[in-house]
């Protein structure tokens, strides 16, 4: 992978990301079971976030499809609580 001037830590952050995502199967089902450890790299793609440029997380999403899909999940849940579909306990 060129560098893109990604550090140590984002390199290992996403590659963390992208082969766990790869172990489940892209199918409904492969879903749904990914969806029930979202929580546990929430941690892993903030730091991704907020530690890399547009260019960067473009470069991520185009040669890591792990991460990419991770992305895309978490862009599908935040569009459906946005839009009312998926319900927020209101503790939360």
């Amino acid at each position: 992978m060129p560098a893109m001037n990604l550090t140590a830590e984002q390199r290992q952050l996403v590659l963390l990301i992208d082969n766990h995502v790869g172990r489940f199967p892209e199918t409904p089902l492969g879903d749904e079971q990914l969806l029930v450890t979202v929580y546990d790299y929430m941690e892993a793609f903030k730091m991704l976030m907020d530690s890399t440029t547009t260019v960067q997380i473009d470069y991520l999403s185009q040669h890591f499809p792990g991460f990419y899909r991770y992305a895309k999940l978490l862009e599908s849940l935040a569009q459906g609580i946005a839009d009312g579909v998926i319900d927020v306990p209101a503790d939360h």
